[in-house]
């Protein structure tokens, strides 16, 4: 009896720990990375009051009683540019000119967009009565110095990205990001490059596969070509692997037949096998070892079957590993749109397609060996054991893809 999906999981993070390498990335390549240092403000932001628009700084003082029937003129003093510096100071009846981002003169406490006047460049009419500090951008009103702008592990977005850029940081320290090296297996596999396929052979998809997916988590892999059916092929693979990788994922040779020699080669490199075997479909066969303290996840060679066990067992070691929470799995609750026709004796994962709550399974093959109708799908629906065939409309728990 293999072990149920929860208490592998659990067994898997206990034994992953947290990556503390660390690198450093340029501000504007931070999406989704994870922040290995706290950083403050050392200035205010924004570093001086600022005019929010085109217009005149004035004393809201000066614009009492102004309309369109009763406009206020003022002396225009000085035409400030963003970029620029104010080199007078304001008095009563007295405006500055300046554009958008440009700094507000002192003796000024708003500013009046130039709709709102007659344009004038060394007198100028106001029609609209203002409050104090009104179209007026305070120094620090978006941060302030000493601030926190992000915190040792927090995970970065373009919004930091801005900040940080807008704080004089051209780079930040952050963690990096794990390597996974993939091992697969199998005497059948075949590579375009080899040339045309023999008879009894297959390309090898699975490399592709897992590495495409793994490049949309954020996860870096090493490109290898498929290992042969060989005990001492594949344990010189994975040992050679444990030099430059944070987990190690094979796939096929794991089940119980002759041929199943992934077992066996983590056997003699005196790996320790923490399980084997989970209770589900497909992929029960799945086993977890540990070489040293480098993790192992050995999969099932069907490609569809390696997919669903690499989501529900590799993604909560990569969240422990790259400190992620994004990674983990995220579980949901929807309505079927239609069928499946299949009784489901033990826990079953099908692929699946969900929006708004109502998931939908795709026509065509759901064996474990099919890719084709996995195209489009975003979600696993999460079948429980003892499950009779499930009728449109029966709610159905899922994980998303």
């Amino acid at each position: 009896m293999g072990l149920e999906l929860e208490k592998a999981t659990e067994i898997i993070r206990a034994e992953v720990g947290p990556i503390e390498e660390t690198e450093t990335v340029e501000v504007g390549r931070l999406g989704g990375r994870i922040c290995a240092e706290d950083i403050t403000a050392h200035f205010h932001i924004p570093p001086f009051h600022r005019s929010p628009l085109d217009g005149y700084a004035l004393r809201a003082v000066d614009s009492r009683g102004a309309s369109l029937d009763t406009p206020i003129e003022l002396t225009v003093i000085e035409d400030i540019a963003a970029g620029q510096w104010p080199q007078k100071s304001l008095t009563s009846g007295q405006a500055a000119r300046l554009m958008t981002g440009a700094p507000i003169p002192e003796g000024a406490d708003c500013v009046i967009r130039q709709e709102e006047t007659d344009e004038g460049l060394t007198r100028v009419k106001i029609f609209k009565e203002l409050s104090p500090f009104e179209s007026f951008c305070r120094q620090g009103e978006d941060v302030k110095r000493g601030e926190a702008l992000v915190r040792s592990g927090e995970r970065l977005s373009y919004a930091h990205a801005g900040l940080l850029a807008g704080a004089g940081l051209s780079s930040v320290r952050v963690y990096a990001r794990p390597r996974v090296v993939l091992v697969v297996t199998g005497d059948e596999l075949w590579l375009p490059a080899q040339g045309a396929l023999p008879p009894g052979k297959i390309f090898s998809s699975n490399q592709a596969l897992l590495s495409a997916r793994l490049l949309e988590l954020g996860v870096k892999t090493k490109p290898a070509g498929p290992c042969a059916d060989d005990g001492p092929a594949i344990a010189g693979r994975i040992a050679e692997a444990a030099w430059e990788t944070d987990l190690i994922i094979t796939t096929g040779g794991v089940s119980v037949g002759y041929r199943d020699l992934v077992p066996e080669a983590l056997e003699s490199l005196g790996a320790k096998t923490l399980f084997h075997g989970v209770n589900m479909k497909p992929g029960g066969p799945a086993m977890f070892s540990l070489y040293g303290r480098r993790p192992v996840l050995s999969l099932s060679g069907n490609p569809f079957a390696a997919l669903t066990t690499m989501e529900l067992l590799a993604r909560p070691a990569l969240a422990v590993l790259a400190r992620d929470a994004a990674l983990e799995l995220q579980p949901g609750i929807g309505l079927l749109e239609n069928g499946f026709p299949k009784a489901s004796p033990g826990r079953r994962f099908v692929r699946g397609t969900e929006r708004d709550g109502r998931l939908r399974l795709p026509e065509g093959s759901h064996e474990s060996g099919s890719i084709g109708s996995l195209r489009g799908c975003n979600c696993l629906a999460d079948i429980p054991a003892g499950t009779g065939p499930l009728a449109a409309g029966a709610q159905v728990r899922f994980v998303k893809l």
